[in-house]
């Protein structure tokens, strides 16, 4: 359900009797390039229309107390340039994002937040950089301080590394500081480069089917897989896969171990994939695209090993659909959301369709959403 920013400020002064300002980041839909960015390849998300809120006021001292308003909860801590202990709970990532910040010399104030999501936690729709950004911004206004898009984005990834345990790449934090409404970003992950590439949904949609299966990417086999992308960029001599060369691997892949072989293999195809992708989303060639994004997701099913029942169902039944152009997992994987690129006149069918099918197999029905590329992270004045 959407926040209305009235409520949000009103709920903020019943629980702590200040008047705030509100800040947002959005969540992050991949339209293609998974498992790509901490290998320094390429990826081509968007910044989702929905977001997480934190509405925030300063307050004396160095404590910062923090309410969830989805799971009900009020925590507080110091503000220092420590790590804490990992608890597994969703204040890692608030702490974590406070001492990203302190130990690249914000000078921080203590504050009181209160936070709200519009963004399905669990989804693959990269919840965790929402929270860590929005959480960032308020801290940084709310203490007069400056800090620009991406160096944000890397304290949002700091905090995940250290504080949550996840060696997540630079992808969702950077969609969430820096996307533009009506483009998606093709974001060289070596250089952190984000080019807007426009993204005009006239024509067609993109729906987003969350299976409601949950995943965990720190207690999931994402470590793994990181793992052996980087055996694999060693067996090349090369320090990331980013420069390992297509022939390169097709000349020694029979010496590689499997599933190393196999995970080599999609990141360097899958950046291929990605640069394709983005030119064909500049000519306007949705047909090509989708044929990007389906092959995507057969090499994330089958090379990359991500994939679940659930995300193949959405995907196989998608793609049988009239007007479906291509479908694919998004996100980190074992679990999740697909997206689903259709023609616009085939929306209501595919949205229902999908819906009933699912519901059929799985007795119970996905989340589904269409969405537009929305706005990056920064405050909310009206």
């Amino acid at each position: 359900m959407p926040i209305h920013p009235d409520t949000l400020r009103a709920r903020f002064r019943e629980h702590f009797v200040a008047e705030p300002r509100l800040f947002r980041a959005p969540g992050r839909v991949n339209l293609i390039g998974e498992h790509t960015d901490y290998n320094d390849g390429f990826v081509l998300p968007l910044a989702l229309e929905k977001s997480t809120w934190v509405a925030a006021a300063p307050r004396a001292g160095k404590r910062v107390r923090v309410h969830s308003a989805a799971v009900g909860e009020t925590k507080e801590f110091e503000l220092g340039t420590s790590w804490p202990a990992r608890r597994g709970a969703w204040v890692d990532y608030v702490e974590g994002m406070a001492v990203a910040l302190m130990q690249a010399g914000v000078p921080l104030a203590g504050a009181d937040l209160l936070i709200d999501t519009e963004v399905p936690v669990g989804a693959g729709l990269s919840s965790s950089a929402a929270l860590e950004l929005a959480v960032g911004r308020a801290l940084i206004g709310v203490s007069e301080c400056e800090l620009t898009p991406v160096a944000l984005a890397r304290a949002g990834q700091r905090a995940e590394h250290e504080a949550v345990g996840i060696r997540c790449g630079l992808m969702d934090q950077l969609t969430a500081a820096l996307g533009q409404a009506g483009h998606a970003l093709l974001i060289d992950c070596r250089t952190n480069e984000a080019t807007p590439v426009p993204l005009p949904l006239d024509d067609v949609s993109l729906l987003v089917v969350d299976t409601r299966v949950k995943h965990s990417l720190a207690t999931s086999a994402y470590n793994t897989r990181r793992a052996e992308c980087e055996e694999g960029a060693r067996s090349f001599g090369a320090s990331s896969l980013r420069d390992v060369a297509l022939d390169a691997f097709h000349a020694r892949e029979a010496q590689l171990r499997d599933p190393v072989r196999r995970r080599v293999r999609h990141v360097l195809e899958e950046n291929a994939r990605t640069l394709d992708a983005a030119d064909a989303l500049r000519r306007g060639d949705w047909v090509r695209l989708g044929q990007r994004m389906s092959a995507s997701h057969r090499s994330l099913r089958d090379d990359f090993e991500v994939s679940c029942a659930e995300l193949d169902f959405v995907v196989d039944t998608a793609l049988a659909l009239p007007g479906v152009l291509g479908a694919r997992m998004t996100g980190g994987g074992f679990g999740g959301c697909a997206v689903v690129l259709g023609r616009h006149a085939a929306e209501a069918a595919l949205s229902a369709s999908l819906r009933a099918a699912f519901a059929r197999w799985f007795g119970r029905e996905p989340g589904l959403f269409f969405t537009r590329a929305g706005p990056g992270a920064g405050e909310v004045r009206a």
